[in-house]
């Protein structure tokens, strides 16, 4: 099949013109000059203009090397992702840990990444070396082929909602809500409101102590909880193969 226009230059399988004078760029070069302006000024700083004044060509002369803005920030972000994890012998669960760990703190590192269109699975050399990773990982676990992504593509789903939501919790509280410092403060204000009469199983929850002894809105001990209840279902469900 044909591929894509933003998948061929992604794997650099674009034909190479016979005619005409040599690019004074390459699509690398200019992905690079996105993920400087990126890491300085957020996704809104990068446009077409900022790019091209970057490398130290015109606008339109970056259309040489990519179809649109829209192609530009799909190649940025999967070039931004860093190498995978090692595995260094760790058993699949361990591994998998510590990749789902690494996948959420490189989007923490570089939060421009959780504001990217991702309206098309993901296509890119970065990207398929970190699915590679994980189904390596799970390749003498019993599972078979789709089980194996479906698992890989759960837990980078949820280290990508984790990485969301700690960093929309580390931004200034919104106006009206100033009086909430974390999780501790709203667990107080859902006791001051809730009616145990309609809400009796969360009234419960909140003077149980859900929310207390939080530090901030999110912690580490959080995306920890959550993933081992995802590793929980990968290992049931390997049990359950193996039987």
């Amino acid at each position: 099949m044909e591929l894509p226009p933003v998948v061929a230059r992604m794997w650099g399988r674009e034909p190479v013109p016979r005619r005409g004078p040599k690019p004074r760029l390459d699509l690398a070069r200019i992905v690079a000059a996105c993920i400087e302006i990126a890491d300085a000024e957020g996704l809104g700083g990068v446009s077409m203009a900022t790019v091209a004044s970057r490398v130290g060509v015109a606008t339109m002369a970056l259309y040489r090397y990519v179809g649109s803005k829209a192609e530009l920030l799909t190649i940025m972000a999967d070039s931004a992702a860093p190498d995978p994890p090692e595995r260094d012998g760790l058993p699949w669960r361990d591994y998998l840990a510590r990749w789902a760990r690494a996948n959420r703190d490189f989007l923490l590192a570089r939060p421009w990444l959780l504001s990217v269109d991702r309206s098309v699975p993901p296509a890119g050399p970065r990207a398929m070396l970190w699915l590679d990773r994980a189904l390596a990982a799970l390749g003498d676990a019993g599972l078979d082929a789709g089980e194996r992504v479906r698992a890989a593509t759960t837990l980078s789903g949820y280290a990508a909602s984790d990485a969301m939501l700690t960093y929309a919790m580390r931004a200034p509280a919104p106006d009206g809500y100033d009086g909430l410092s974390g999780a501790a403060d709203y667990g107080h204000m859902l006791d001051a409101l809730l009616d145990p009469a309609t809400y009796p199983a969360l009234s419960a929850a909140v003077r149980e102590g859900a929310f207390r002894g939080a530090e901030g809105w999110t912690d580490d001990a959080d995306f920890t909880f959550g993933l081992d209840l995802l590793l929980d279902g990968v290992e049931a469900l390997v049990a359950r193969r193996a039987r």
